[in-house]
Order: C-alpha cells, then structure tokens, then sequence
C-alpha cells in the first residue's frame, strides 16, 4: 500500500464528533432528570393503591361476615360484634378487622418482600367504617324505586 491510498482509507473511516457525543449526554441527562422523580412518585402512588386494595379486601371480609351472621340469625343485626381481632391473608398482606357498636376497624401489615408499606403513615394503614345503622339494621333506609 502506498501513501496515498492509507491517506485514502483513514478517510473513509467515519465516527462522532465530540460535539454529537455531547448532544446525546445532555438529552439523556434531561430525559433522566425528567423521569426518575416521576417514576419515585408513581412508585410511591402504587404503594398507596396496593394498601387501599389490602383495606378493601378486608373490610369486604368484615361485611360479608356480619352479612353471613344476619343471614343465621337475624336478631344479632344490631347488636353483632366480633370478640377478637378476625385476621386474614390478602395478597402480600396480613389483614384484621373487631367490629363493636355497629363500626368496624380494618388494619393490614406488610408480609414478605417488598415491603409495601415503607414510608406511609400508620394512620393509612387503617380504615374505619360503619358495619351497621339503626335504619338499615331494622329494614328501613331503602327505597322502592318510587
């Protein structure tokens, strides 16, 4: 080979300039600026919506459980309670509901990995609602399509 076709060939060899290479950093660098604070709070909404669902599922349990006694025997409609703490498995939690006086109060905790409760507060991981009303214990409160 002589010179001039060496010359010829380094020629053909085609690459990025520093400049290009700069261009891609800094939009990358935009793009994560962008995404990782969104994608901590769309973290944070799922941990949220996952004990919500946990809550439902237990107070679903506690209302199907006072509808099941009332079912049995309808005279404990106003006055069913429960005279421990019924717990349960729903999904990576571990749920628990006493219902007294016609309220009843839901609470779950995290079981195994991940943690799905890191960093909310203790008071989102407890609902309280009423099982029961003195006009829906003793048939009224409905109505009858008029």
């Amino acid at each position: 080979m002589d010179k001039l076709q060496v010359a010829d060939s380094k020629k053909e060899q085609r690459g990025f300039t520093l400049i290009e290479i700069i261009a891609v950093l800094v939009i990358l660098g935009i793009l994560a600026a962008v995404a990782i604070p969104k994608y901590t709070d769309m973290q944070e909404q799922a941990r949220i919506s996952a004990v919500q669902g946990a809550l439902a599922a237990v107070a679903s349990q506690a209302t199907m459980d006072y509808a099941k006694a009332v079912m049995d025997n309808p005279s404990v409609a106003t006055t069913w309670a429960t005279t421990a703490a019924v717990t349960g498995t729903y999904g990576d939690f571990a749920g628990s509901y006493t219902c007294t006086a016609g309220s009843c109060t839901v609470s779950v905790v995290a079981t195994g990995s991940p943690n799905w409760v890191t960093g909310l507060d203790a008071a989102d991981l407890k609902k309280t609602f009423p099982i029961y009303t003195a006009a829906t214990a003793t048939g009224g409160g409905g109505t009858d399509g008029d």
